[in-house]
């Protein structure tokens, strides 16, 4: 299993910056590999399941990813058992008048389907998607 931690601080309320992610259909505005989020489907207690479509080393990945931990403000984890199993935590702590997001993400990478040369690559390439991640949500809620 492949770990990645990264650490931001957004100029930003908390509020706002959870408002944002707790919403998936967001994630293509930020997420560089993620094509396309259907299926968004909200439980009671703000628990979502929804489909993806996500783009690894030239190929596409289908897979769904569902809500496991849901703390308001607080933290947010998603499980993704199909396609590219995985499971990322997002936790929001306020920062002055800011919010600090330590986002995990902890993931397998489909070798027999890449190869494995193309493991080392995959895995640099999903530790700069993280950077990427970050700056993009930093950049839409600063703005």
């Amino acid at each position: 299993m492949n770990k990645v931690s990264k650490t931001v601080s957004i100029n930003a309320p908390v509020e706002k910056v959870f408002a944002y992610m707790e919403d998936p259909a967001h994630l293509p505005d930020i997420w560089p590999s993620i094509l396309e989020i259907s299926n968004i489907k909200e439980e009671a207690d703000s628990k979502k399941t929804y489909d993806w479509v996500y783009k690894m080393g030239g190929m596409k990945f289908n897979g769904k990813s569902e809500t496991v931990e849901f703390i308001p403000n607080k933290r947010i984890v998603v499980n993704n058992p199909k396609g590219i199993k995985s499971k990322f935590t997002w936790d929001y702590e306020q920062e002055g008048s800011g919010t600090r997001l330590n986002f995990q993400a902890e993931y397998v990478i489909p070798v027999p389907l890449l190869g494995k040369l193309a493991e080392s690559a995959v895995t640099k390439h999903g530790d700069q998607e993280a950077d990427e991640l970050l700056a993009n949500l930093k950049a839409i809620m600063e703005a």
